[in-house]
């Protein structure tokens, strides 16, 4: 038994079609025609049945007027849209508070083709590497282009093969004149950060 905000109201309703749905729909002619991994065949399975009586339920209840609600419990993968939002949501509240109040650039380094084959025997170190590198990369162009300290932000993808990395600079930068800060500049010429050619 949970004890809940009362939910005799209503809320949000349910969406007309969700990601549970899909798979449930199309999961056996995707099984039927591709070969999923084993992790890939328990994730599928668990976004199937969240929040379906295959995994149970509970009541949840009212502490206000004693109202009464039947609910199913989640599967609790991360990979499930429905079970990860709330922490998804937080996350990016979370990132929020932490940035400037910039434009940013979205800078992509792809992994050059002769090195994928490494990746894919050794992927999270490698990444690890050209993430480094690519944000070492942007601090040395700030600090002798610049003559700027920049603040890289990352963001580390969590799927295997992926053949890039992004990181998100900030597009403009503070400038102290009189004692008041104020927004300036371009902090990164596209030109210089375009690949040649």
């Amino acid at each position: 038994m949970a004890i809940e905000p009362c939910s005799a109201q209503g809320g949000q309703g349910r969406p007309r079609l969700e990601a549970a749905d899909i798979f449930r729909a199309a999961s056996g002619a995707y099984r039927d025609r591709y070969v999923p991994t084993r992790d890939q065949r328990k994730v599928m399975a668990a976004i199937e049945q969240c929040r379906t009586a295959a995994l149970g339920g509970h009541l949840d209840i009212c502490t206000k007027c004693g109202h009464q609600a039947p609910a199913y419990n989640s599967c609790r993968n991360r990979h499930c849209p429905k079970c990860q939002s709330l922490a998804q949501a937080r996350w990016i509240e979370n990132r929020r508070q932490r940035i400037i109040p910039t434009k940013y650039f979205h800078v992509v380094f792809t992994l050059p083709q002769e090195l994928r084959g490494l990746a894919r025997l050794n992927p999270r170190e490698l990444y690890d590497l050209v993430l480094e590198s690519a944000a070492r990369t942007l601090l040395d162009f700030g600090r002798s282009r610049l003559k700027a300290q920049l603040g890289v932000t990352t963001w580390r993808a969590r799927a295997r093969l992926s053949i890039s990395r992004s990181l998100y600079p900030p597009g403009r930068y503070l400038e102290s004149t009189a004692g008041e800060l104020r927004w300036t500049g371009c902090l990164l010429p596209h030109k210089r950060l375009s690949p040649p050619g």
